[in-house]
């Protein structure tokens, strides 16, 4: 009975001593192993031996690219805009021993050094360059924190600019800014307009005030020639001009007689001399 006891005992210490000997790493991690609470080794996938009692799995790592989302923080630009920016990094574990034991926790480590250098740069950048130079910051936030995370082992594969923009009071500026920027633009496209029209009224006033008056003068001209002619020809004998002179008189009087509104009509009592009188105003 006790040998049985014995035997069953030693049996199943074999069994634990083989099952804490023997590890199988599956792929993609790494396993780090202590021995007596100091680093001994790291541990390949695959089907790996310890020491039993003695060595000990203090820390499983993966080695495949881990992705850390970088919250989202308020970011004050060279030009006192507060904006808004987030990340995303990609990085990578090569050694396991680094990174455990060269510090506490390295993905708050790294997640906290992105947002430090994404605040120091884009704090040296105006408004208008941080929005629309993702590249620049991807490229100097990726070479500002890659030296400091080699050193424990790690390495960033990438680091990308997830969202970067103006806060939402900032947002808001910059829509009542651009706004009345279209309302300016908009009133100084129709005061423009309104100047042309104007200038083209007044030119087109100016010139029509010039041929009247070059029309008067062409008529006037033409009236004093007439006039020069019919007296060269009629020269002392007046009989007739009092004869057209008379007729142009009795067909006015002819009008004014015909029109409604005539009320009373005044003839003079010597036509002759009438006409004979408007010859001499002529004259």
């Amino acid at each position: 009975m006790n040998g049985s006891i014995i035997f069953f005992a030693l049996l199943a210490l074999a069994v634990i001593t083989v099952y804490r000997g023997v590890k199988q790493v599956p792929q993609g991690s790494k396993w780090v192993i202590q021995r007596l609470g100091k680093y001994h080794r790291s541990l390949a996938p695959g089907l790996q031996f310890i020491v039993p009692y003695v060595d000990s799995v203090a820390y499983k790592v993966t080695t495949k690219d881990i992705v850390l989302d970088i919250p989202s923080q308020e970011v004050i630009t060279l030009d006192n805009v507060v904006i808004i920016a987030n990340a995303v990094a990609y990085i990578n574990i090569l050694s396991p021993e680094k990174a455990v034991y060269g510090v506490e926790d390295y993905e708050i480590a790294i997640r906290t050094l992105v947002q430090t250098s994404l605040r120091s740069i884009v704090g040296e950048m105006k408004l208008d360059d941080a929005l629309s130079s993702r590249d620049a910051i991807k490229a100097k936030l990726k070479a500002s924190i890659s030296d400091d995370i080699a050193d424990w082992g790690i390495t960033l594969k990438t680091v990308e600019i997830q969202d970067i923009n103006p806060s939402g009071t900032m947002q808001a500026a910059m829509e009542e800014q651009a706004a009345a920027e279209r309302q300016r633009r908009a009133a100084v496209t129709r005061a423009d307009g309104e100047k042309s029209a104007a200038i083209l009224q007044a030119d087109g006033r100016l010139e029509a005030s010039r041929r009247d008056a070059e029309a008067k003068i062409v008529l006037a001209e033409a009236t004093t020639e007439a006039i020069q002619r019919v007296t060269t020809a009629v020269g002392s004998n007046d009989l007739p001009m009092m004869y057209l002179l008379g007729e142009n008189y009795i067909n006015a009087l002819k009008s004014l007689a015909d029109s409604d509104n005539s009320k009373f009509m005044i003839l003079p009592a010597d036509i002759p001399a009438a006409v004979r009188g408007l010859m001499g105003t002529l004259k």
